[in-house]
């Protein structure tokens, strides 16, 4: 089984992000950002059929995963996407992606072995 602890030096929690980023209003928010660059707490609310609280949760969610930032401008709170942490989830990926390669290469080679007999 493919631990976090068996990808090396990543900063990020792979668990919190894709926790973070199970919800489909989260992926959207993400998505949204990532389009639109830093946008305020009000505009990406209007965009949802919920809450603004119910966005701000969404949005603190993204924040402990360090999928989105949020800065402070006068008084306008600015959400902005970080791609970075997406790094634990494409090693993620890569690891396993090796492990079943080395697995098929497996085998390829036992059944090349079966028909030679």
């Amino acid at each position: 089984m493919v631990e976090q602890s068996d990808i090396p030096d990543l900063p990020y929690d792979l668990t919190e992000i894709l926790k973070a980023a199970s919800d489909p209003s989260r992926r959207e928010i993400l998505t949204l950002l990532a389009q639109n660059g830093p946008t305020r707490v009000t505009e990406i609310a209007a965009r949802f059929e919920m809450s603004l609280n119910a966005i701000s949760k969404h949005i603190k969610v993204l924040e402990s995963a360090g999928l989105v930032s949020r800065r402070t401008q006068w008084r306008e709170h600015l959400i902005e996407v970080r791609l970075e942490p997406l790094s634990a989830v494409d090693a993620w990926f890569r690891q396993l992606r090796s492990i079943w390669d080395l697995r098929l290469d497996a085998l390829v080679q036992i059944l090349e072995e079966k028909k030679d007999e």
